[in-house]
């Protein structure tokens, strides 16, 4: 359950990304799939603006219970299945295929990305869409005598959950994102640790190249503008070959 309660502190919030998916529903109106939909921020949000099957997949099995809950709570087509994005099988085609938050960074090697591609489209309808958010660029240092970042912050039944974004640390083919994460609980007994997530560093074109092996056209990028706690993303785009 720990996992679920940090993704909605770190996550829950972000909403930069939601215009940028609601636009592609719009141009692409049919079922949607998620990679990697955690607690289901994307999918309860298209389900209830688009009222299409939207459908998330995650190995999280506690992430993937929380959507069925949200879905059932709100009435509406959103829902979930556990699988690794790597090798999952849903019998079903999408018109949509989403893939939020650098999902496609967070796998290692290219022999994981180039998996993840063929099943993304082995689930799209022929003519169907795929979107990819990556970012390009290393996050930048704040600046010598900057304002220091705030942490994300959320309480849940007299529990008290602090993310504070640390200081990113570039490697050579990745960059290490690193949060401190203190939990106080409702005796004020105050306990902590370091969250780290490894994006491997990824350009567009890599990313283009690799899933015309896959029989997904490249057809165009979009933007998602940084916000003060986010970083911008490129969205790459590609269509299933007919």
């Amino acid at each position: 359950m720990s996992g679920l309660i940090w993704h909605e502190v770190e996550c829950g919030a972000y909403r930069a990304d939601l215009p940028v998916w609601e636009q592609l529903a719009a141009e692409n109106k049919g079922p949607i799939m998620e990679l990697g939909c955690g607690a289901g921020r994307v999918v309860v949000h298209l389900a209830e603006a688009t009222g299409e099957l939207v459908v998330g997949v995650d190995r999280d099995e506690d992430l993937v219970e929380a959507v069925w809950n949200r879905a059932e709570g709100m009435g509406h087509s959103g829902e979930a299945e556990i699988g690794d994005v790597r090798g999952f099988e849903l019998h079903f085609e999408f018109q949509l295929v989403l893939a939020p938050m650098q999902l496609i960074q967070l796998l290692e090697e290219r022999t994981d990305r180039i998996c993840c591609l063929s099943c993304v489209a082995d689930h799209l309808l022929p003519g169907g869409r795929a979107a990819f958010a990556i970012i390009e660029e290393v996050p930048v240092v704040p600046a010598e005598g900057a304002a220091p970042q705030l942490p994300d912050v959320r309480e849940v039944d007299g529990w008290v959950y602090s993310s504070l974004p640390l200081e990113p640390e570039v490697r050579a083919d990745s960059v290490l994102l690193r949060r401190l994460r203190q939990t106080v609980a409702p005796d004020g007994q105050l306990s902590e640790e370091l969250n780290e997530i490894e994006l491997q560093l990824l350009s567009a074109e890599t990313l283009e190249a690799e899933a015309v092996e896959m029989g997904l056209r490249p057809i165009g990028r979009r933007e998602i503008l940084p916000t003060e706690a986010h970083v911008g993303s490129t969205v790459v785009l590609f269509e299933r070959e007919v």
